[in-house]
């Protein structure tokens, strides 16, 4: 399917109140779009937000054992230095750059995918795995609302709350992605506003707790938006928390500094009822190829990030989120 004939379907399927469940790349190259009641379990299986179509697992907990080997300081630091090339010369102020990260787990992806706890799940045809803590935009009535989320922390860190909500680094980050996403919103909606700025929820892993800070901007969207479904969603993406900014240009760094395509990692996935929308951004991302798995990961770069931190951090969200 083109990228066409995806916004086409969006907007016809939107008019006419058919519900739909969708998936999309970074690259916006292959974009999926099926109509809910024709999802097969066999290739698909989702859960958004507590809307599912996979059974609810009730077997006894299962203990997830995840052997990571991490890209090389060297080489993180070759595209950390990419990316700090074009802050310096103000071509992005924010660059969220990521890794692929070879791994061996003890269970299969779709195995993973009903004992593992997140927002959003989506397996694909044992293809790749996400299990998402983060929000793109849902759409309620007449009402758009994103939950941009940016800054993690160790939770077992003593006073790891205050650490982070007072960090500058982390403060300045945060400020930015959300003046992106505000933007974004007032592309398609009016009256925008950030309804909560800097809240944190917390995150349970295989092995700790992550203390995750998230804000809340919300718009009003117009009249008949619905038959604009596609239109809508295509002028938002690729998502701001996955990219940065500026958009088209930090694009462009990304794709200089990772040297590979991202495909459906931090693309979007989500459901229309027929009345409203919710969609999530696809991080917390493992793939197959071969009989080889890859986690990918990553975190934004600005011009006050420190290279080892920002590896440690890349680093620690390899996990699986599993109570």
């Amino acid at each position: 399917m083109t990228l066409n004939q995806f916004i086409t379907t969006l907007n016809a399927w939107g008019e006419n109140r058919v519900p739909f469940f969708f998936f999309v790349d970074f690259e916006l190259k292959k974009p999926k779009v099926f109509r809910l009641d024709e999802v097969n379990p066999s290739e698909i299986l989702f859960f958004m937000n507590g809307f599912t179509n996979a059974p609810e697992y009730s077997g006894k907990p299962l203990t997830v054992e995840l052997k990571k080997t991490p890209v090389s300081f060297d080489d993180y630091r070759n595209r950390f230095n990419k990316v700090s090339y074009h802050l310096g010369y103000g071509d992005t102020f924010l660059t969220n750059l990521t890794v692929k990260t070879p791994i061996e787990i003890n269970y299969s992806l779709r195995e993973l995918f009903t004992i593992s706890k997140a927002k959003y799940k989506l397996w694909f045809n044992e293809q790749f795995l996400v299990f998402s803590p983060e929000t793109f935009v849902q759409i309620r009535e007449n009402k758009i609302y994103s939950f941009p989320m940016k800054g993690t922390i160790d939770a077992r860190i003593p006073n790891a709350a205050e650490i982070i909500l007072q960090d500058k680094k982390e403060q300045a980050e945060h400020v930015t992605i959300v003046d992106l996403i505000r933007n974004d919103i007032s592309q398609v909606a009016e009256q925008v506003t950030v309804s909560r700025f800097r809240y944190l929820e917390e995150i349970k892993t295989n092995n700790k707790n992550l203390l995750q800070v998230s804000s809340e901007v919300t718009g009003t969207l117009p009249v008949g938006f619905h038959k604009s479904l596609g239109d809508i969603l295509i002028k938002l993406l690729p998502a701001g928390s996955v990219s940065g900014a500026p958009k088209p240009k930090t694009v462009e760094v990304i794709q200089k500094a990772e040297g590979e395509e991202r495909g459906y990692y931090t693309g979007v996935v989500g459901y229309f009822d027929g009345t409203n929308l919710d969609t999530g951004v696809m991080i917390r991302y493992i793939e197959k190829a071969g009989n080889q798995y890859f986690y990918r990961s990553g975190g934004g770069i600005t011009t006050q990030s420190q290279v080892h931190s920002e590896y440690e951090e890349t680093i620690d969200k390899i996990y699986v989120p599993i109570d």
